[in-house]
């Protein structure tokens, strides 16, 4: 599975602009057909709260028309409106026909950066099967809620369904970024999963955001990781490795369920491959 992680400046509340930026650094990076693509959190316009401006249809428009040129899969991060007039900050998957195979909308707002005041908390986790890896999508401070990652592998049973890929969009500020590189790696380590997390770079009108965006395999390796640049990160992930982890160090098998607490988890039909080009 190969993965292509967007790290960019985000221009603030400009979707035409940012689309544009995007689908220029996926052409010039040569990204594979059928590689999974993350976006950061609120990708195409920045951490608004502007609901008003930032809420449309144009998003996953634009998002199933680059997956269908590309032929890859696209989790953006866009927002909705969620209930009460409130927003509701969305992972949408979109798959490399152009087809949406799901959304997962961030459970923890950021209450420190009043995020909980205009957005609503998701309540439910999505896992999909991208065929040749089944991935759950997150999105930035779910990075500090490990029960979060166990409810997605604690399906973990001979055929069960389990997350093998954490996938996690975020707008980062640098004075944590010190948490951020070790939390990806305990994660990772955790949960035997591979964590592709990518996050932003530049300044918005309230924060600086330092990238480093990066990828962990299971045994906590760190694999790929940007500086704070603009770049495709890129990383082939190693799912028969993965699998093989879990056999010889079986410690998923040892969660107890009944300690964890119960979240809906949506699983999605397997993939089908990629359209010709």
């Amino acid at each position: 599975m190969h993965l292509a992680l967007v790290q960019l400046d985000i221009t603030w509340e400009d979707k035409p602009a940012n689309h544009t930026r995007i689908e220029a650094m996926l052409d010039e990076g040569q990204v594979p057909r059928g590689s999974y693509v993350v976006l950061p959190e609120l990708g195409d316009t920045g951490f608004s709260f502007a609901l008003d401006r930032i809420v449309d249809d144009r998003s996953v428009a634009w998002a199933t028309g680059v997956c269908r040129r590309l032929g890859v899969w696209m989790q953006v991060g866009h927002a909705v409106w969620g209930p009460g007039g409130r927003g509701r900050n969305r992972a949408t998957i979109v798959d490399p026909s152009g087809r949406v195979a799901g959304h997962y909308e961030k459970v923890h707002p950021f209450s420190y950066g009043r995020e909980v005041e205009h957005f609503t908390g998701g309540d439910s986790l999505l896992r999909v099967d991208a065929g040749a890896a089944i991935v759950c999508p997150l999105i930035c401070y779910d990075l500090r809620f490990p029960e979060l990652f166990r409810l997605a592998v604690a399906g973990v049973r001979p055929n069960g369904p389990a997350a093998e890929v954490f996938t996690l969009g975020a707008s980062w500020p640098d004075a944590r970024q010190t948490h951020w590189r070790a939390l990806a790696i305990a994660r990772a380590i955790e949960n035997q999963a591979y964590v592709a997390a990518v996050n932003r770079i530049g300044r918005d009108p309230h924060l600086a955001y330092a990238g480093g965006s990066i990828v962990v395999d299971p045994a906590g390796d760190v694999i790929a990781e940007a500086g704070d640049e603009a770049t495709v990160l890129h990383a082939d992930l190693d799912l028969s490795a993965l699998r093989a982890w879990r056999r010889s160090f079986p410690a998923l098998a040892d969660i107890r369920p009944d300690l964890l607490g119960r979240i809906p988890t949506h699983d999605t039909p397997p993939a089908s491959a990629p359209p010709s080009p």
